[in-house]
């Protein structure tokens, strides 16, 4: 029997220290687990960051992923963040090759996913996209059709839906 590989989507609280980051990475290479994106934010509290990481695996890999992180002196918190839970958005900023023939089909594109022509010149146009990883894919589905000069995506950020707080184990 196969088990069924999925996105997963951990959200790491860990003290703000530098070296954190690479200790975290580090793990998840020492143990053969791929990171498909990584963020790193502060928090309201200056004391700790969250770290979003999305990876890939069934249950087994991402129960040893969340108890392997969890041991880890500077981790505060090791979250699963399921679907129907959460909340994730990813910000996209793509240059386009953008001349007076096809800037009217690009625009109505952008106008249809809410993306913002946040730069324009004579022979090209940035966009921002802030949504879920599927807006942003389907976006950029639809972008296929043009020159793509530069693109960048920040990766996933995410939080739980609701009232729910992830609570903070102390050292």
């Amino acid at each position: 029997m196969t088990s069924k590989m999925n996105k997963q989507v951990l959200s790491i609280l860990v003290d703000n220290h530098s070296g954190v980051l690479a200790r975290v990475a580090s793990l998840f290479c020492q143990r053969g687990f791929n990171i498909d994106s990584l963020t790193v934010s502060n928090t309201d509290n200056p004391e700790i960051s969250r770290i979003t990481i999305v990876t890939e695996g069934d249950k087994q890999v991402l129960e040893q992923i969340i108890k392997q992180t969890g041991k880890l002196e500077e981790t505060r918190a090791v979250v699963h963040l399921k679907n129907e839970d959460s909340l994730f958005r990813e910000l996209l900023l793509v240059k386009i090759a953008a001349d007076h023939r096809v800037r009217r089909e690009v625009c109505s594109i952008c106008e249809i996913y809410r993306a913002k022509i946040v730069d324009l010149t004579v022979t090209s146009m940035i966009v921002e996209l802030t949504g879920s990883p599927s807006k942003i894919d389907g976006f950029m589905e639809m972008m296929k059709e043009y020159q793509i000069l530069e693109m960048c995506r920040t990766g996933v950020t995410a939080l739980a839906r609701g009232d729910v707080s992830h609570g903070i184990k102390s050292k």
